[in-house]
């Protein structure tokens, strides 16, 4: 049946039908929806793990267990998970295995703009990059073949755009391969040196016959160009959408599936029917490298930016600006689209909870070392109350280290926050590190009873499971007690009063401490929005002290304040900043 499905849900369907029965993941954009839709099949057990590593070893179980697997993350996530990847490079699989990762090229979600290929090298792992829909359906069913016939772990790396772009996917039925029954094999997945030092000549004989299979491997293709074939493009993933989009058949093109290993051969044999080669690829020059290596002349990282997206205006340009002698390239390379689309920077929402106890720490001039999270935007104006953000959990760790460094007299004007979900994935353990090692930290965990940035997904603090249904809860305040944390409290970042005793009380105490700042999302679907207030204008005073929380509801028009009612959940914060009672219930 043909359906227009997104990338992130056409992959799920591929392994749907290719009998996954395992799939373990953490959320994170632009993977999320690969898992989630997953989670829609009753037949495939799926489930959130706290974080990358757990999820891709829980995968891991699952194929040792028999049953195809999956594990999917973005590419940060693969940092994470990155410990057990190499050493299952060694181990191999039984049943099939893979894993997703999803770049995000231009950072629109992300911390940084790693790009993921060169796990896959450093591994020694094969590697698929589907373009569109389609090939993220056909490539999931290809990457179980691979996995099983070569003993190996299947990387498929996508990126924000195949993620989040529909295409035509003809879909079919679902096919259960029968369970593997499970062997007992010490030599191949215990992986102590004398057997590790036996396995990874193993490693690197396989890599040579994947070598091999790239050459005549179905999903790199030539297509020779009918207009100025003089000029050849090696490309990958949604860079060949852009080159196909600009430049249609006048160029020839080498689009590239399995982009490790890669091809030498096959590489050879295009470049030689050229006159002119270009490697056309988002973020790092991997194939590039791989085609100089070779002894091949080509444009590459000289002509196109090392950061960021590309586009079709983008190449267009690029290579329109260094079309002589190259007649035929500057007609085709027009600009596809030449708008400039205004910015939009992401806020908190109207009602965010965060809000008010980012308000309280800016107001009393603390430093707060950050977290990943919607949290993180409290580094935007006007609060600007974050001084960091590196990686899941490393706010918790960061304090540690920063108040040892600066001394005892830090603890009193330096706190971390963290998000509810990030601290379960891997802040928990930078506050065992307080525990342990002592000082006399102050950790704001964020408890907004959700995983908020990625969508709404579920996490161990929840009390329910990926599908929605009742699960393990973590209780906060336990677990910290549990790990050596005397003093535990907890607040509502409504009541800034609240928080301001909070912060103020913990940071000057002279042991370690937790302050929980709970209180749900405000666009949970369980929470309620309390009608939306109004502006008195005759008490408004127009002296703008609502302005400095931030909220997307609260603006100033003609000089004094307004409230966007179709915004407004009635939190009620901004009448904690205004002197003259200007806010008002509606009908009040």
């Amino acid at each position: 049946m043909k359906t227009l499905m997104l990338g992130n849900d056409a992959l799920a369907r591929g392994l749907y039908e290719s009998g996954v029965a395992v799939a373990s993941s953490y959320p994170g954009t632009p993977s999320t929806e690969i898992t989630e839709s997953l989670a829609k099949f009753n037949e495939v057990y799926s489930e959130w793990a706290p974080n990358e590593k757990v999820a891709l070893e829980a995968a891991f179980g699952a194929s040792l267990g028999g049953r195809r697997a999956f594990c999917g993350m973005k590419h940060v996530g693969l940092n994470v998970a990155a410990d057990p990847l190499f050493t299952i490079s060694y181990t191999g699989v039984r049943a099939g295995l893979v894993i997703a990762v999803a770049d995000d090229p231009g950072m629109h979600s992300s911390q940084n703009e790693q790009d993921s290929r060169h796990y896959a090298v450093a591994a020694k792992l094969p590697m698929l990059e589907p373009a569109d829909s389609d090939e993220c359906y056909e490539f999931a069913k290809y990457a179980y073949t691979l996995s099983e016939t070569y003993d190996t772990p299947v990387l498929l790396r996508i990126c924000t755009r195949v993620a989040h772009s529909q295409s035509i996917v003809d879909t079919h039925e679902r096919v259960l391969p029968e369970l593997i029954p499970y062997k007992k094999d010490i030599a191949k997945y215990v992986m102590m040196p004398g057997n590790a030092k036996r396995r990874h000549p193993y490693v690197e004989n396989r890599t040579d016959m994947l070598r091999q299979l790239a050459e005549t491997f179905p999903l790199n293709k030539i297509e020779r160009g009918t207009g100025n074939s003089s000029v050849g493009v090696i490309c990958s993933g949604t860079v060949y959408q852009y080159v196909k989009e600009v430049f249609g058949d006048t160029v020839s093109v080498l689009k590239l599936g399995l982009v490790n290993p890669l091809p030498e051969a096959l590489i050879r044999t295009f470049a030689d029917g050229v006159n002119e080669l270009f490697v056309i690829e988002e973020l790092d020059p991997v194939i590039e490298a791989h085609v100089k290596s070779l002894g091949i002349s080509c444009h590459g990282k000289d002509y196109f930016p090392l950061c960021g997206e590309l586009s079709q205006n983008l190449i267009s340009r690029t290579l329109a600006s260094h079309a002589e002698p190259r007649a035929g390239i500057a007609a085709v390379a027009a600009p596809v689209i030449d708008a400039e689309i205004p910015p939009r920077p992401p806020v908190m929402c109207a009602g965010c909870p965060h809000r008010g106890m980012f308000y309280s720490l800016m107001k009393n001039n603390i430093t707060v070392l950050g977290d990943i999270g919607c949290y993180t935007l409290g580094a935007a104006a006007p609060l600007a109350a974050i001084d960091t953000t590196i990686c899941m959990g490393a706010s918790v760790s960061g304090l540690h280290g920063f108040i040892h460094a600066q001394g005892n007299e830090a603890a009193e004007r330096a706190v971390c926050v963290i998000g509810d979900s990030t601290f379960m994935h891997s802040g928990v353990t930078g506050l065992i590190n307080i525990a342990y090692n002592g000082g006399a930290s102050t950790v704001i965990i964020l408890d907004n009873s959700i995983t908020g940035m990625t969508g709404h997904q579920q996490n161990p603090t929840t009390g329910l499971n990926i599908k929605g249904d009742p699960a393990g809860k973590i209780d906060l305040e336990a677990l910290c007690h549990a790990v050596g944390i005397s003093r535990v409290r907890v607040v509502d970042p409504y009541n800034i009063a609240e928080c301001d005793a909070a912060v103020t009380e913990e940071i000057a105490a002279p042991e370690p401490s937790v302050i929980i700042s709970r209180r749900p999302c405000a666009l949970l679907k369980t929470v309620k929005p309390k009608p939306p207030l109004a502006v008195n204008p005759d008490k408004c005073k127009k002296c703008g002290s609502c302005m400095k929380i931030g909220c997307p509801a609260v603006s100033m028009k003609n000089g004094a304040a307004e409230i966007d009612k179709t915004l407004c959940v009635g939190c009620a914060v901004c009448t904690q900043l205004c002197k003259f009672d200007a806010f008002e219930e509606v009908g009040a």
